[in-house]
């Protein structure tokens, strides 16, 4: 049975579209990512209110990552996967799943706005059948121990 998964992300949720031979099926997993809110003028400060930019940056980082990694459990199984987005977001999740170093997953970008839920999968089932498979993130292995053989035959 194969399995491909079509992801809209942004900083505040990603929505999985999995499509398997025996349907289309939706899952949501929001981020938790807390933004740091300014108050109001009416606010009166002390010296333990401001926090480091670099620290916040840091902890913001690391909420990323762990959504992320939350997104990429939801691609277990999945052969081909197409990333959507308007933001940013899906470059960072496509570069933490080469960072994972997932083998034989064929990944693709594309920049998309905010879509329904049945908008998003209607998108990303036209484009598994329209499409053919392009580019791996990681080649398997075995494919390059074999074109190593070869060329070390022929050189003898």
């Amino acid at each position: 049975m194969s399995i491909k998964v079509g992801v809209w992300v942004d900083h505040k949720q990603a929505i999985l579209v999995l499509v398997k031979d025996a349907g289309k099926e939706i899952k949501k997993i929001a981020s938790g990512v807390e933004t740091p809110s300014r108050s109001g003028a009416n606010h009166s400060y002390t010296r333990n209110d401001f926090v480091a930019e670099d620290r916040l940056e840091r902890k913001l980082d690391s909420q990323l990552q762990k959504f992320y990694d939350e997104v990429i459990v939801g691609l277990k199984g999945a052969e081909s996967l197409l990333i959507l987005g308007p933001c940013e977001a899906k470059g960072q999740l496509h570069k933490r799943l080469k960072s994972k170093k997932i083998r034989g997953l064929l990944v693709e970008l594309e920049t998309a706005d905010k879509m329904t839920d049945r908008q998003l999968a209607a998108k990303v089932a036209e484009h598994f059948v329209s499409s053919p498979t392009r580019k791996s993130v990681a080649p398997k292995k075995a494919a390059m121990k074999t074109s190593a053989k070869k060329k070390t035959a022929k050189a003898n």
